[in-house]
């Protein structure tokens, strides 16, 4: 598919259209790509400003690490939809035998337990601008820091989305000690993501002095 060569036309007919990737995953991964971008759009009319200049350093961080973000979120639309891919194909595996219906169970497993773990690791990423723009909302360029609130709002839709597909597949998982450890992974995600939210959220009225 290669979702970072694609329009953003292109892109919403593969959405809309009979196939099943890009699905839901994809969406969630652009959603957090373009959250980044947002991010690096406070901080890029932040440095180099005289007003923010004691900021400079901090914001500049803060760049490298949102910018590594938005690459890494737009290269997971396709990496979800790859980990999709794989799950489907075992479908199509033999099953007439004992020893084929073994591997292909097994295959299936393999398979659901990485498109638990793609999602997943999209959450977190997610998690990190969320939690970026708290320091760019308090302290980034007050002209566009309702761009913050913009990427606040989109990160933390993308993160709890991701997770979705992080929950179906455990659902048919049969390792039980695996389901076990993934769901407590994704409930501290979102406890950290409840927080950092709210941390943000503050910080981004502060500086705009309205509500949110």
């Amino acid at each position: 598919m290669n979702a970072a060569k694609m329009t953003t036309s292109d892109f919403l007919d593969a959405l809309a259209s009979g196939q099943p990737t890009p699905g839901g995953g994809g969406a969630a991964a652009l959603t957090g790509s373009q959250a980044a971008a947002l991010v690096s759009m406070v901080i890029n009319f932040t440095v180099g400003k005289k007003k923010y200049a004691d900021v400079e350093e901090e914001m500049r961080g803060c760049l490298a690490r949102s910018e590594a973000l938005r690459a890494a979120l737009l290269a997971a639309v396709d990496a979800d939809a790859d980990a999709f891919d794989a799950v489907a194909a075992t479908y199509s595996l033999p099953k007439e035998t004992d020893e084929e219906k073994a591997a292909r169970t097994a295959a299936m497993q393999d398979a659901l337990k990485h498109a638990a773990v793609v999602p997943f690791e999209m959450a977190e990423k997610c998690l990190e601008i969320i939690r970026l723009a708290a320091p760019v909302g308090a302290k980034g360029n007050s002209n566009v820091v309702s761009d913050a609130a913009t990427a606040l709002y989109l990160a933390f839709a993308a993160l709890k989305s991701a997770l979705v597909n992080v929950n179906i597949n455990l659902k048919f998982i049969k390792d039980e000690a695996f389901v076990t450890a993934w769901s407590a992974k994704v409930a501290a995600l979102l406890a950290d993501a409840d927080a950092a939210y709210v941390e943000a959220k503050s910080a981004i009225e502060t500086t705009l002095g309205v509500t949110l």
